[in-house]
């Protein structure tokens, strides 16, 4: 009896989980919940990711993907994700379960000198949800670490930790929402939030902006201003919290979205202004936004900027408190300070200068605009002599410089954000007057601007300075190369090393703009401030990276100046993609490497004479122009002895080279526009009965050059029918020259054998006929492949490895493409009379690519094996030739081509 009560009762029980996991999946799960309302009420940053491929396409793009995973937190992300990858089987596993997801990643300061970052996963399917779910179970089946569970406030926390001990990862799953981190406490604050999920989020003043619902956006970010300064004492010194807290009291939260735009980084979004008593908008607020006039100023050296855009500069220092006997100036002074003031406004900056290293302490100015220079020449002599200050004074060039004998004067004048002013030292220059903090910083300002070595006449800072708002009532610039020291003097200690770790990242964006924009109707309840950060680098090199549309894929790369070759594929071991060699209008020949950066370029006496010839083993490459051969190894250095230069009188067409073997240097052939053939070494000599080899007619297409049972052969086509076989020392082998009966056209393949009769040649001739021959001169096919008329012309051309052909009959502005065996694969016609070219490539069964370029309109169309067009229209092409490559792991094709200025390279899958 009572075993069929226990069997009973275990039952029901089983019964009643089951059916409170049903209620729970049905109701409770399914019930939506505001992501935000997740997020703990401490976050200082939070940002929103969506579209996760084509973010990390766009860090690829710009750059930006090399110089972040150097950074220890994301190589340490990336191990993270191999290691999932290795547990579940799969590959790029998380980046794929990521997807289009919207995923918070939030920033919170956890401790004295410690944050942590949580991040927030929906999970959208019950297969999502048991990737999971497995990913777990294989964590706790890997002996390197130990998963456990344990509850908080009733919620089930997980929890993984390494065997050994160590920072783990803890994770909560709440109505479909995964939440992890590496502080268990950020996720129990998660937890305690879950208690009260009806108070507002972090993001409850921007519940109605979406930016994703724009554009080409990549992320958004909400910053908490008024924790920001908590964030920055885990980086710098204690000293400096008040500069920091004081700028950042302009605003109190805001909401920008994030873009990757070829060479810079920008964010622009909208922010609350703060309201506490003490804030920087309170002194503010109805002052007019200004330019900033004052790069005529700014010294290339500077550092960091920091530009108040007002009306009077007595609204930014505010009421000045009444004189008492404890003060240290004379009553008489105070009158002389609010005149000064008086005369200040409109633009007032403070300016950190660049040490040149991390002991010094930068100097520091306090630049304001007058409209009345004379007046404040007047009242500064007054000052002067009102507290017995000497009035010698400095020289550098021009300007002169005084002792003002007031102790923080900069302060007095202007507020409290301009103090560290112990002994300040006065100049002026035209209607700009400046205070340092010491003698040197202020003659180092003078020579800078007595040299002209300003922003404004700074083609790098005036190209920056553009791109940032006009109008600003707060702007914050900074030059990160210049910043470096003061950065490394302003850290804590054990923050130093992590600065030093990511020195590229910081430094490659040099230049950084921060800009706060007060709306026109800003004293009326809801005014936002407009903000725009800018993180931009210079456009030093001959072309620009930058994403394609939101509907695009590939890659963008824009020169300078219009590109006249085709892009010439250069494989590289151990990448997926190629690099490209390219060339400009003004005969600069550019090296792109596979991540889209030029790597070097050298200019050509004349254009590339195309195809150029690459080095096995990635050693360089081979190439000519009309006059010259050059020779380059990886690195883009020219090699002893090259160039090469052609007699005056050649102009060069062709450049054919001996294939690899042995250890002989290559020999190099070169064919002239009228027939001659020209063949030297790589010292630059020249081979007897080469100097040069006069042909009687026109070649049918480059020669063609072998190495057949360790002899040197040169196979040479001419348009009267004619083949030659000539060996190193000029002269014709036995069976040759033979007669094909009728003219030639373009093109042959050559399929070498270890001996001249197992050596085979086909070529087509302009009566359609397919003629195959040996080396030993011997005739050993010929076939039609196609009918043929008077105006008719024909050309073979092989596929991109030279293992297989197809056959291009013109006629007229109708074209058509054959195999080998005379079945015909697709059929065009062409409006234009303009010159075609054909391009075929096989990647295996069932993937062949033909690319049909007509070069008037500038369009390449592109077919499958299947002779349908990809894509359902032409591409844009400028050049006559494309680049394609095919990727198995993906099943992707990847397309380069020139549109004019622009290297594009676009990633396309085939229907099957």
């Amino acid at each position: 009896m009572s075993q069929r009560v226990l069997v009973f009762l275990t039952g029901l029980l089983l019964l009643t989980a089951l059916g409170s996991y049903v209620y729970y999946r049905r109701t409770v799960a399914r019930v939506p919940v505001d992501p935000w309302a997740l997020v703990p009420d401490d976050a200082v940053l939070v940002a929103a990711t969506r579209d996760h491929p084509t973010l990390v396409r766009h860090l690829k793009e710009t750059q930006l993907w090399d110089n972040v995973m150097a950074v220890r937190y994301f190589q340490q992300m990336e191990d993270n994700l191999t290691l999932a990858d290795s547990l579940t089987g799969g590959r790029n596993v998380v980046l794929r379960f990521l997807g289009r997801k919207r995923v918070l990643t939030s920033l919170h300061v956890t401790g004295p000198e410690r944050f942590d970052i949580l991040f927030q996963v929906p999970i959208s399917s019950v297969r999502e949800y048991r990737q999971v779910r497995s990913l777990v179970e294989g964590l706790g089946r890997d002996a390197r670490f130990q998963v456990s569970t344990r509850e908080y406030l009733g919620q089930l926390l997980t929890e993984v930790r390494p065997q050994g001990g160590g920072e783990g990862v803890t994770l909560l799953n709440y109505r479909n929402h995964l939440l992890l981190s590496a502080s268990s406490a950020l996720v129990e604050a998660v937890v305690r939030r879950i208690e009260n999920l009806d108070a507002p989020t972090v993001a409850a003043e921007f519940q109605s902006t979406d930016y994703f619902r724009l554009r080409d956006v990549d992320a958004t970010l909400l910053l908490n201003q008024r924790r920001l300064p908590q964030l920055m004492s885990v980086f710098f010194r204690q000293e400096l919290g008040g500069e920091i807290a004081a700028v950042a009291s302009l605003a109190r939260n805001e909401m920008t979205q994030m873009k990757l735009v070829g060479n810079k980084v920008i964010f622009n979004g909208f922010a609350n202004p703060e309201t506490a008593r003490d804030a920087l908008h309170r002194r503010l607020v109805g002052q007019p936004a200004q330019r900033l006039r004052m790069a005529e100023v700014l010294p290339l050296r500077t550092a960091l900027v920091v530009h108040l855009g007002l009306g009077p500069a007595a609204a930014l220092r505010g009421p000045r408190p009444p004189h008492t006997a404890s003060d240290s100036l004379a009553p008489t002074v105070q009158p002389l300070l609010d005149s000064l003031t008086a005369q200040l406004g409109q633009e007032v900056a403070l300016c950190y200068l660049a040490t040149a290293s991390a002991r010094s302490r930068p100097g520091k100015l306090a630049v304001a605009y007058t409209p009345n220079p004379a007046r404040v020449g007047n009242l500064l002599g007054q000052l002067r002599r009102a507290v017995g200050t000497t009035p010698a004074f400095g020289r550098v060039g021009p300007y002169q410089l005084y002792q003002t004998g007031v102790a923080e004067l900069p302060r007095q004048l202007l507020g409290s954000l301009f103090g560290g002013f112990e002994h300040p030292v006065v100049a002026q220059v035209g209607n700009y007057v400046a205070f340092g903090d010491e003698d040197t910083t202020l003659r180092q300002w003078l020579t800078d601007v007595a040299a002209g070595e300003v922003w404004s006449r700074s083609p790098t800072q005036v190209a920056f300075l553009q791109e940032t708002q006009p109008l600003a009532r707060l702007s914050v610039l900074m030059d990160t190369r210049n910043c470096w020291n003061l950065l490394l003097r302003g850290l804590q200690e054990e923050r130093r090393a992590g600065l030093l770790r990511n020195e590229t990242l910081f430094k490659r964006f040099p230049q950084v703009a921060m800009q706060w924009v007060p709306a026109a109707n800003e004293q009326e309840a809801g005014a936002q401030y407009f903000t725009q950060f800018v993180l931009r680098h210079p456009v030093v090199g001959p072309a620009v990276a930058r994403p394609q549309n939101a509907g695009g894929t590939g890659s963008v790369l824009d020169f300078k100046l219009p590109l006249s070759s085709s892009p010439e594929l250069v494989f590289v071991t151990g990448t997926k993609l190629p690099g490209v060699l390219v060339q400009d209008t003004a005969q600069v020949l550019h090296y792109v490497t596979p991540d889209n950066v030029v790597a070097w370029s050298d200019s050509l006496p004349g254009p590339l004479v195309e195809p150029p010839y690459h080095l096995p083993g990635g050693a360089g490459v081979l190439l000519t122009t009309p006059s010259q051969l050059f020779l380059y190894n990886s690195q883009g250095q020219s090699q002893p002895n090259f160039p090469l230069n052609l007699p005056d009188t050649v102009r060069a067409t062709s450049l054919s080279v001996s294939p690899p073997g042995g250890a002989a240097a290559p020999r190099l052939l070169v064919a002239g526009a009228s027939g001659n053939l020209f063949l030297y070494d790589t010292q630059g000599r020249t081979y007897p009965g080469w100097q040069p080899k006069q042909l009687e007619f026109r070649l049918a297409g480059p020669p063609q050059y072998l190495v057949v049972a360790g002899r040197d052969v040169i196979v040479v086509l001419l348009e009267n029918g004619y083949v030659y076989a000539f060996d190193q020392a000029g002269g014709t082998y036995p069976g040759f020259p033979i007669s094909i009966g009728a003219r030639l056209g373009g093109g042959v393949l050559v399929e070498a054998g270890s001996s001249f009769s197992r050596s085979r040649l086909t070529a087509v001739s302009q009566r359609g006929e397919l003629v195959s021959f040996t080396l030993s001169g011997d005739v050993v096919a010929r076939r039609r492949v196609a009918t043929w008329s008077r105006t008719s012309q024909f050309r073979l051309v092989p596929d991109q490895q030279q293992r297989s052909y197809v056959v291009v009959r013109e006629d007229g502005g109708q074209l058509a493409l054959f195999t080998a065996a005379g079945q015909q694969v697709l059929s065009q016609r062409f409006i234009t009379s303009a010159p075609r070219s054909v391009q075929f490539f096989s990647f295996g069964p069932g993937r062949q690519v033909y690319a049909l370029t007509e070069t008037g309109p500038g369009k390449t169309y592109l077919y499958d094996a299947r002779a349908r067009l990809v894509g359902g229209q032409p591409f844009d092409s400028s050049v006559p030739r494309v680049g394609l490559t095919y990727d198995p792991a993906t099943g992707l094709y990847h397309l380069f081509r020139v549109a004019s200025q622009e290297l594009r390279r676009t990633d396309i899958r085939l229907a099957q």
